[in-house]
């Protein structure tokens, strides 16, 4: 299935890539939860600098827009036994202080001069949208060893990179951004041999250096930054783990989990619950450190082979240091912590998990491997020592139930994920399994948010009411959910907006014995509304009064089906990310500023707006200029009349010239009134600004009339 999805992909792959010149690229995931790095090569993460295609893009951001990092980078690894004789390993990243770079050793896949990224979606009104996309978002990238120098340099060599296995490798890497599946992002690699030889031995694996910290409170940078970190692996799961033991504790209440899936080959389905033989390898070591025994990074590309082909898992001190076996395996001492106990204390380590071994890969074989990264909130209850993160049973809860949702996908059609296509299971009737499904919600409604004095209009369609759910085959549309962040969720230390959306409202199909059956005729308009510029009609209408004007307001409307008991499936309801907008009400644009002439709020200012939280940083600070023409310039002067700043405002601001737009909110989601825009209280040579009166002028660019004011600064 695979391969055919590959040709039937391939002048969609090619086409957009012709005349790039580049052999590396980056994209972010930015239809989920997750806001994580992915390069053509494989890898994901970007080393906390994103300075290639991406600048300032996250690495592994979990929740989007909290500054909660998750990993530095990581990437693919192949280990194999060449005809029998020469050990090979390939690797996509290890543990690269700065992380990639051109012909840097650990980075030996390549991609060819013009083979960047292709980005798809199945959301019909996605510019990427495609029939043949598995997901929001996919990402697809083709990639080889083969290369001993990268294309498109002038011959720069791979570093170290000797025993190129020749094999090519597809991904595909899939982000959904339904409520119940925004948390991970699956990778799924289908590897050929493209060479002469045939490999033997072969293992698979995914090496990932996990860096769970807040950047908003400790900037990256220096090893005290990176050796904070605890891990774990959970046989019964077959994933590693990443968490924050010791360093922004209280603010970083969250996993990095980097689970394997399944895999096949020309023997058929692959996983070590169905096959014993068929093993999983978790290995962790120090980074860059060659000095620890079992915790050794490993150096060469057999001790490379090794770490993949063995586990810490399957040793004998994993998790019972007093055994004989574990004296015995150290030199007839008993350790002072079993290797689970060792694991879970700070140090900055590398997860490798590795699976294998594949046996007689010849020429023209291919293996398919996939795996997810899998991001989860650390569980805590009120009794939780919040300066503590202690990696208990109960609060890898959530991580374990994302992961189940990352398998689920991948199962597809094979219920029981057994490898074989059982009775009931060939929901599309095509014969063979298919991967990659999860049920589905119904689709996002469009919706459109008007915010005004004081208030906030939400329209939206009625496009979620025709969805067809992938598995029953029927519209299973069910109703409506409104939600709104509370006040001031947006200067909080924690960013997680999800957490901080309330029900405003729920509607649903009445007469129907499901939910509420409240119907519609609340909410439902008379005639569709229609806005200049805009081709959809909006069915509905709901309007949130007592607004108060300049504080940031998170608004969403959800659809959801009846869920389906015969299946076990409960209802769906579609990501409130999804189409999650900022509303700023406000003033409207000011037709006549006769009659009421702009102003500034706070005023006066008390050295700190309490929309402003508690950032120290000056360029955080912000005032609102209210009550504006549509079109205007505004000019800031001291008392002494020197000109301090100058601004140009229209109604299509959203807030991007200033810094606390660019923190706490989301400019290309943001929505104002059209009548207020704000002010850093920086001088245009970015400066302070002293205590003291300000005086302003507005000119309407439209009129040419001008209005003239004064507003207070208080330190």
């Amino acid at each position: 299935m695979a391969l055919q999805r590959i040709i039937s992909l391939a002048i969609l792959i090619v086409l957009p890539f012709i005349g790039r010149g580049q052999s590396f690229e980056e994209r972010v995931t930015s239809v989920s939860n997750v806001g994580l790095t992915v390069n053509n090569l494989g890898s994901v993460g970007n080393a906390f600098k994103g300075d290639f295609n991406l600048k300032g893009a996250p690495s592994a951001e979990y929740p989007v827009n909290s500054g909660v990092e998750h990993a530095f980078q990581g990437g693919l690894w192949v280990g194999a036994q060449i005809n029998g004789g020469v050990t090979a390993v390939t690797t996509g990243y290890l543990d690269a202080p700065s992380g990639y770079s051109t012909g840097a050793a650990g980075f030996e896949f390549t991609a060819e001069v013009g083979e960047g990224i292709t980005e798809l979606s199945n959301i019909l009104n996605s510019a990427n949208f495609s029939p043949f996309a598995i997901s929001q978002q996919d990402f697809l990238a083709d990639f080889t060893d083969k290369n001993i120098t990268v294309p498109g340099t002038n011959n720069i060599q791979i570093v170290d990179h000797d025993n190129p296995l020749g094999i090519d490798v597809h991904m595909e890497a899939y982000n959904w951004n339904f409520s119940f599946a925004d948390f991970f992002v699956a990778l799924d690699f289908t590897i050929v041999n493209g060479g002469q030889n045939v490999l033997d031995s072969v293992y698979i694996g995914y090496l990932v250096n996990g860096v769970v910290r807040n950047v908003n409170l400790t900037p990256p940078g220096g090893s005290i930054f990176y050796s904070q970190g605890g891990n774990g692996y959970l046989d019964s799961s077959f994933m590693s783990y990443d968490f924050d033991a010791s360093g922004d504790v209280g603010f970083t209440d969250s996993y990095l989990g980097e689970k394997f899936l399944g895999s096949e080959d020309k023997e058929g389905y692959h996983h070590p619950s169905l096959d014993s033989t068929f093993k999983i390898n978790y290995q962790a070591w120090f980074f860059r450190n060659t000095g620890s025994l079992l915790y050794a990074y490993p150096d060469t590309e057999q001790k490379r082979y090794n770490k993949m082909s063995q586990g810490l898992n399957h040793n004998p001190c994993w998790d019972d240091k007093s055994s004989q076996e574990c004296k015995d395996y150290n030199g007839g001492s008993e350790p002072n912590r079993s290797i689970w106990e060792e694991l879970r204390l700070a140090g900055n380590r590398s997860n490798l998990i590795s699976v294998g071994a594949f046996r007689d890969f010849a020429p023209g074989d291919t293996i398919q491997f996939a795996m997810a990264v899998v991001f989860a909130p650390m569980v805590k209850d009120e009794n939780s020592d919040p300066t503590t993160n202690l990696d208990l049973p109960e609060e890898r809860a959530q991580l374990i139930q994302n992961s189940d949702w990352a398998q689920t996908a991948y199962c597809g059609e094979d219920l029981n994920c057994n490898g074989i296509l059982d009775p009931g299971e060939d929901i599309d009737g095509d014969g063979e399994i298919t991967r990659w499904i999860l049920p589905t919600p119904p689709n996002i409604p469009f919706t459109r948010v008007e915010p005004r004095d004081n208030a906030i209009d939400i329209y939206w369609s009625d496009n979620a009411e025709s969805s067809v759910d992938p598995i029953s085959g029927e519209e299973d549309f069910e109703g409506y959910r409104i939600y709104q962040t509370i006040l001031g969720f947006d200067v909080q230390e924690r960013l997680d907006i999800t957490s901080n959306l309330t029900l405003l409202a729920s509607y649903d199909i009445p007469d129907n014995k499901i939910f509420y059956d409240n119907g519609f005729a609340p909410i439902r308009l008379e005639q569709p509304a229609t806005f200049e510029g805009d081709s959809i009609e909006y069915f509905y209408r709901y309007t949130l009064d007592n607004i108060q004007n300049g504080w940031q307001n998170g608004i969403a409307v959800t659809a959801f089906d009846r869920g389906d008991e015969e299946s076990g499936i409960a209802s769906l309801e579609s990501s409130a990310l999804s189409n999650l907008a900022r509303a700023f009400p406000g003033k409207a644009p000011n037709e006549n500023m006769d009659e009421e002439g702009p102003f500034v709020y706070p005023n006066p200012y008390y050295g700190g707006a309490s929309w402003e939280g508690s950032s120290s940083f000056a360029e955080d600070k912000k005032i609102t200029f209210a009550n504006l023409p549509s079109n205007c310039v505004i000019r800031i002067f001291s008392s002494a009349g020197d000109l301090i700043d100058e601004i140009i405002h229209n109604q299509s601001y959203t807030g991007g010239d200033i810094r606390w737009y660019n923190t706490y909110s989301d400019t290309e989601n943001t929505v104002f009134s059209g009548g207020e825009h704000s002010w850093d209280l920086l001088s245009r040579n970015q400066q302070i600004i002293a205590r003291g009166m300000y005086l302003f002028s507005v000119e309407d660019l439209d009129s040419g009339k001008t209005f003239k004011g004064s507003f207070t600064v208080i330190k």
